[in-house]
């Protein structure tokens, strides 16, 4: 089973990248952010509890997070593997994966991050939000907010990944059909 977690920045085109992965891979893509909205949508008690983080554009409480993602895998027990889009954000997030995974007995594969330019990314971010119609990416502070977060609570993960030898960084800037080249060239390896 092959469990891949691909982080970084709002915008560094995660989303877009896990479509080509999960296909030629045959993973099953587990987005937090999807997930956040399908039970905003749903007006799910976590949803609720989760909207109230995300309007401010701060990150929803690692125990909230964990229990949608938890329910999202074991409704999957058949998969190939899973594809982490947005998770984990923190160092306990990452531990408790872990031990869930573990549990199961599985593991993380490998971790990328999608590296890009905090400009560009918001440019990226107020373009989409013009079509997405999501408040996050029409306010270029809630995006600076939500990079803030990222520095401060999830940037670590890569220390925490690399000491175990599964951390890759791509450069998430060129065309969509180049960052997925380039994230071809460290999945084939593994």
């Amino acid at each position: 089973m092959i469990n891949i977690v691909l982080f970084g920045k709002p915008g560094a085109g995660k989303g877009t990248q896990a479509e080509f992965l999960k296909g030629k891979y045959n993973l099953t893509h587990l987005s937090t952010g999807d997930i956040f909205r399908y039970n905003i949508k749903n007006n799910t008690e976590l949803g609720k509890l989760a909207q109230t983080f995300m309007e401010k554009g701060d990150l929803v409480p690692d125990e909230v997070t964990i229990q949608m993602l938890q329910s999202e895998v074991d409704k999957n027990p058949d998969s190939a593997g899973f594809l982490f889009d947005g998770f984990p954000r923190t160092i306990a997030q990452a531990k408790a994966l872990d031990s869930f995974l573990e549990s199961k007995n599985q593991n993380i594969t490998a971790t990328v991050a999608l590296e890009a330019d905090d400009t560009i990314l918001v440019a990226r971010l107020l373009e989409r939000g013009k079509t997405s119609g999501r408040p996050d990416d029409q306010d270029e502070e809630k995006i600076r907010n939500r990079y803030e977060e990222y520095n401060q609570k999830t940037a670590p993960l890569m220390d925490y990944y690399k000491s175990q030898g599964k951390f890759h960084a791509v450069n998430g800037i060129g065309s969509i059909e180049e960052v997925t080249q380039r994230l071809n060239n460290v999945f084939d390896k593994l």
